[in-house]
């Protein structure tokens, strides 16, 4: 199994040959996903406490094989009271956000690897085989296939009948919602050695704002790509490639004209919209996983799946959640006065927003659940890799 793993690793780096030795270079990788040197660093075994609210299962069921146990940006997305969620092998689904009822269901061929986006009257899934396709949202009906400059690991996003798409190779490319037409295209240079994976981009006041390989942050025009600004808020370090790895591969976050993003290796920023200046960077965190937010506070999982409360104005911890230690949290989601993350388990915790501590947990898959929980009127929904996918809500 290690051996597999290893293969996978080096098949999925651009560059294995800037390594600096074998041997110091694959210990750094299995670090980025497992949070411990070389796995010598297990998950926590979850202790018993008594729960201070409950939680009820309102409907689960399953979408085909989920992520094929690959790793994929395959996400549950929200749209017109729908909850929609595609496959590996192709399989899209459109479910009733309060029952579970299937409302359409559409199979392709394609190999699906990022989303499912939704725009006005769309959803939009990116493929492995450097595809991206449209559906009617209503009925799931094709509406059509665009390719694309390589595989898609992000979740496609809309705004203005523009969807816009990152691909691994660097890519950021808009295309017509409506024909799906390639109105641009920007390019920006992948470094020898990076991380598969790619953050989906945030779209702001007509910019399109994302994270990439080489520690900057970058906004481009919405309407025809043009070059806005750009920043680096990850400052490679240390003596071997893999130490100097800063992928921005963490979706970044908006929120009162500031984007928020974290970076393995490379911290947590807060950057203006406006110009791209750096208001404040802690470094002191390492997160791949992702981030969130309410009124005054982030929430992050980081890379030993600690769970950390951060002040906005200055990036300063306000708790750390350790209980969970190494266990592969996903991206946090906040509501009312919780935080809820998944696990490699398929266990999903519900936390206090006040100081951290372990409210409830359940159990609702066999697989790890990596995407980040989407919570609409105080219902969480998950999506774990094995296809599950449930509706959560505190009793």
């Amino acid at each position: 199994m290690r051996l597999l793993t290893l293969l996978l690793l080096c098949l999925s780096l651009a560059g294995c040959a800037a390594f600096d030795s074998v041997g110091e270079s694959f210990s750094g990788i299995t670090d980025y996903f497992s949070g411990g040197e070389d796995n010598t660093d297990p998950p926590k075994a979850l202790a018993d406490y008594e729960p201070e609210i409950k939680i009820d299962v309102v409907w689960k069921e399953s979408v085909g094989v989920g992520a094929d146990e690959q790793a994929l940006k395959l996400v549950p997305a929200i749209g017109n009271a729908k909850i929609l969620a595609a496959d590996r092998e192709g399989l899209v689904q459109a479910r009733d956000l309060k029952t579970g009822d299937l409302l359409w269901e559409t199979e392709t061929d394609a190999h699906f690897s990022g989303g499912p986006g939704v725009g006005r009257a769309t959803v939009i899934i990116g493929s492995s085989d450097a595809e991206v396709i449209a559906l009617n949202s209503e009925t799931g009906a094709q509406l059509w296939r665009a390719k694309v400059s390589s595989e898609v690991l992000s979740v496609p996003v809309a705004a203005n009948g523009i969807i816009v798409v990152r691909t691994t190779d660097g890519n950021v490319s808009a295309l017509n919602e409506k024909t799906g037409a390639k109105l641009w295209s920007y390019e920006i240079n992948v470094p020898p050695l990076s991380i598969r994976g790619t953050g989906t981009p945030v779209i702001v006041e007509d910019n399109v704002i994302g994270g990439y390989d080489n520690g900057k942050l970058m906004a481009l025009r919405l309407t025809d790509g043009k070059y806005v600004w750009e920043t680096s808020v990850a400052i490679p370090k240390g003596r071997s490639e893999v130490e100097r790895l800063v992928d921005l591969d963490v979706d970044p976050i908006e929120a009162a004209g500031v984007i928020y993003t974290a970076s393995y290796h490379g911290g947590v920023s807060a950057v203006s919209i406006l110009d791209g200046d750096v208001l404040w960077r802690n470094e002191t965190i390492s997160s791949h996983s992702g981030l969130s937010n309410d009124w005054r506070y982030l929430y992050l999982s980081d890379s030993e799946s600690h769970v950390w409360q951060l002040d906005q104005r200055s990036g300063s911890s306000l708790w750390k959640q350790q209980d969970l230690h190494q266990r592969r949290l996903s991206a946090p989601a906040v509501y009312d006065n919780y935080v809820v993350v998944g696990d490699f388990e398929g266990y999903v915790h519900w936390l206090s927003t006040s100081d951290g501590r372990q409210l409830a947990r359940v159990q609702v898959a066999d697989s790890a659940i990596e995407a980040k929980p989407v919570v609409v009127d105080n219902t969480v929904y998950i999506y774990a890799k094995d296809g599950t996918i449930a509706a959560l809500m505190v009793h």
